[in-house]
């Protein structure tokens, strides 16, 4: 094990290479940092870490080659073995504070302040100081005690709290409004968040989640406004999505899978055949030589709707 590590500079203080103290939940880290320009980390991590952003850009990009531009005011998950990138904007570089955790209770408590499967990136609570206060106890408590042991995980804990509370306020709310919103509000919503999110694996509990209402109730808004269920909706916008990589460009079938959120290369040889009538591989074959695959039916459809 490395040893406990305490940096404090100008525009860096960090935490680093504590013990774990519980299998439960344990932090493995935290600190702050003024960016410089154009500063990049990538890898993957062993641990969780929860960075928050407040002032300054930067990106962040995940697997499949993702790439979201962030900004204050947000918060951005990292889950352990996920390769991802990040780094600060050239002009406005962010300045952010992190924590470091593991444990088994890890990916429960992520999921109740709103970071569901394949949720990486959401607003951060609007009390900024109090994110930054918890942050700080926990830095200022650097000797390594068993005393400041105990307090470093109950600022850690008071901090996951105002996430939970936080999460738990904005979905009631949204539950409270839904009354306010039209189901074709929440399928333009659902639109939105698939075209965005599609690559990641997102699910119809994951589009729910994050609207803030049940999947029952998704599924019947779709069913209304568009004559089908989201969960097909969502499998043929992916379907499309990969006819059309097939003929535009030469990735392998795996890695045409893995872009669209299939991580089962089989399953989405099935939801193909399924879709078109021929596995993928022969779709290829058969449309290399004619021109490329026309997504203009499905998208005038998702237009139409949202216009």
């Amino acid at each position: 094990m490395r040893n406990v590590k305490y940096t404090d500079s100008v525009n860096f203080r960090c935490l680093e290479h504590l013990r774990e103290t519980s299998l439960d939940i344990s932090l493995i880290h935290a600190g702050k940092e003024d960016c410089e320009p154009s500063h990049i980390c990538s890898g993957a991590r062993d641990e969780y870490i929860l960075h928050f952003i407040f002032s300054g850009k930067g990106f962040y990009s995940i697997k499949n080659g993702n790439i979201y531009p962030l900004s204050a005011g947000q918060m951005f998950l990292i889950r352990p073995g996920e390769s991802v990138t990040y780094g600060s904007d050239a002009i406005d570089p962010w300045q952010y504070a992190w924590i470091g955790f593991n444990g088994i209770r890890a990916d429960t408590i992520m999921k109740q302040c709103g970071f569901y499967a394949n949720t990486y990136i959401l607003p951060s609570p609007p009390e900024s100081e109090i994110v930054m206060d918890c942050i700080h106890n926990i830095l200022d408590c650097k000797a390594l005690t068993f005393v400041n042991d105990l307090r470093r995980e109950a600022w850690m804990l008071m901090l996951f709290s105002r996430l939970v509370e936080n999460h738990q306020k904005l979905s009631q709310k949204r539950i409270s409004e839904s009354n306010n919103y039209s189901t074709k509000v929440y399928v333009e919503l659902a639109i939105e968040h698939i075209k965005y999110y599609y690559q990641d694996g997102i699910n119809v509990s994951d589009i729910a989640g994050h609207l803030g209402i049940s999947r029952a109730y998704l599924n019947c808004a779709f069913q209304k406004e568009l004559g089908m269920s989201i969960q097909k909706f969502l499998i043929d916008f992916r379907m499309h999505k990969a006819a059309n990589l097939l003929v535009s460009t030469p990735d392998a079938i795996k890695e045409i899978s893995s872009s669209i959120g299939y991580e089962d290369q089989l399953n989405f040889s099935k939801a193909f055949k399924k879709k078109f009538g021929m596995s993928p591989k022969n779709y290829r074959l058969h449309k290399a030589t004619t021109i490329l695959y026309n997504e203009k039916q499905l998208t005038d459809h998702i237009e139409d709707f949202v216009v």
